[in-house]
């Protein structure tokens, strides 16, 4: 695991995803996530509360499956790789790339 996906917040916390719901599922279960919003986006044309609710079901069941079931092996290894310190010399060109 690299330290940039060990880094990231929870999906839940995220500010690229709404819930984080279908990158949830897709990480579960091993399939892109893609897939599941390109579903989902399908799905509000014909019905959008239908599309509403199976993606606040998914939300639900993905956020209960990570509190009930934690992975142990992503903690282990988040836990494990060491922190890279910024040294203060290099505070200024991460600052000027942000």
């Amino acid at each position: 695991m690299t330290a940039a996906v060990a880094n990231r917040p929870s999906l839940f916390a995220r500010k690229d995803t709404i819930f984080g719901a279908c990158e949830g599922l897709g990480e579960d279960f091993g399939f892109n996530a893609q897939y599941l919003r390109v579903v989902l986006a399908g799905l509000i044309f014909f019905s959008p509360l239908v599309a509403v609710g199976a993606y606040a079901t998914i939300a639900v069941a993905v956020f209960a499956s990570r509190m009930l079931f934690p992975n142990r092996k992503r903690a282990a290894a988040a836990a494990a790789e060491p922190v890279a310190l910024v040294n203060q010399n290099d505070a200024a060109p991460l600052a000027m790339a942000a």
